[in-house]
């Protein structure tokens, strides 16, 4: 099976179609990748929904990537064409273009996200963008041949008409977030054998600081977890829509170390280092209908796992992780103050974290997919 890659994406900033095309590989695919990143991250796309006069400046932009994806398709014809072309993360409109330049080929769109509902979560939809957003997210479905998103609530999201086209891949988390969980084992850089940690154990939050994420919650819980007394080493990294809100909340709170960024090839190695890594505590409508990347990651870099008690999360993870309700500060505190009282918890749930996280490898999670494009697309099984 011959497969590319095609897009704007960018897998240093989203890794999910990287695992994807990964396991493809590893199952046997010959996967080449013919894409531009278009150098605009999600909350950069969200916040020209807030001011419509930049999106002049998308759609310059995405034309020059295009321009040389139209060039670049010359290498991928005759019997180079590809049986599969897979649109990376955010190609709401890269799957448009797909369809047009590999009319021959099955086209397979990695539907992370619906523009209406993440635009909806961030507070920037009225009446009008949600229906322009719901058509964009309805022609993207429309254009491919098969759609892949991360769980079945988001399946059920697609809707009646593109259920039958529709593959749940886990998002899974790529090579080098195991690689860091075996060097920090190696290098002793965390505590990962039988011995609870020394000293409160270490807790890491990476992400951008958004309403699904609740780190306003977050920030509310680790407060609290200070003035009940105990002692705290958290590490916090990113920015964004409520980042100031919770340095504000923190503000005085001994114990926490802030990064407003770190490199992609360096976070790896970071979240593995820490004891646990804190998930999603937002209670929005889309909050309550993802796993995470940073779940994913957390548990391949061995890490023992809090998170919001979600139906999707319940199914991914089992009882390999710490589960707290959405949107509730005391009833996280109270799950964190048990982890600090009791370090050996962590330390089972720490090795729980790395058998589980041996579902979510890229081979793994690419299951589904593999088989719906061996037995599904008739224009695939047919050559």
């Amino acid at each position: 099976m011959r497969v590319l890659g095609f897009g704007t994406y960018d897998t240093a900033v989203h890794p999910r179609v990287g695992v994807i095309l990964t396991g493809l590989r590893e199952r046997g695919a010959t996967v080449r990748e013919l894409h531009f990143p278009l150098g605009l991250s999600t909350a950069e796309r969200v916040d020209m929904l807030k001011k419509p006069w930049r999106l002049g400046a998308l759609a310059a932009r995405l034309i020059a990537r295009w321009a040389r994806l139209g060039a670049g398709r010359i290498d991928y014809t005759g019997r180079n064409r590809p049986d599969v072309v897979v649109v990376g993360y955010l190609g709401h409109f890269d799957v448009m273009l797909a369809r047009l330049l590999f009319p021959r080929s099955v086209i397979v769109l990695d539907h992370l996200i619906f523009a209406a509902g993440t635009a909806a979560d961030r507070g920037v939809c009225d009446r009008v963008r949600s229906r322009v957003l719901g058509a964009l997210d309805s022609a993207a479905l429309g254009a491919a041949d098969v759609v892949v998103v991360d769980t079945a609530e988001h399946a059920e999201q697609a809707g009646e008409d593109f259920r039958e086209r529709t593959v749940v891949v886990p998002v899974g988390a790529p090579a080098a977030w195991y690689d860091a969980a075996r060097a920090a084992a190696d290098t002793g850089a965390a505590d990962t054998g039988a011995d609870a940690p020394s000293g409160p154990p270490s807790m890491i939050f990476y992400g951008l600081f958004t309403p699904l994420q609740g780190t306003v919650t977050l920030a509310r819980a680790l407060r609290e977890v200070h003035e009940r007394g105990h002692a705290l080493s958290v590490t916090l990294v990113g920015t964004g829509q409520d980042h100031e809100e919770v340095r504000t909340i923190l503000a005085g709170v001994p114990g926490i170390t802030w990064h407003d960024w770190v490199a992609h090839d360096e976070l790896p190695a970071l979240v593995a280092s820490h004891d646990v890594g804190l998930g999603i505590f937002g209670d929005t409508p889309k909050g309550l209908r993802v796993v995470p990347n940073k779940v994913y990651q957390s548990l391949a870099a061995g890490c023992a796992v809090v998170t919001s008690d979600t139906a999707p999360q319940r199914r991914a993870l089992g009882d390999d992780a710490l589960f707290v309700t959405p949107g509730d500060a005391g009833a996280l505190a109270d799950a964190l103050s048990e982890l600090l009282a009791d370090p050996q918890r962590v330390t089972r749930l720490r090795a729980a974290a790395r058998d589980r996280a041996q579902d979510f490898t890229a081979r793994a999670v690419v299951g589904p997919l593999w088989d719906a494009l061996q037995h599904g697309p008739s224009r695939l099984v047919n050559g």
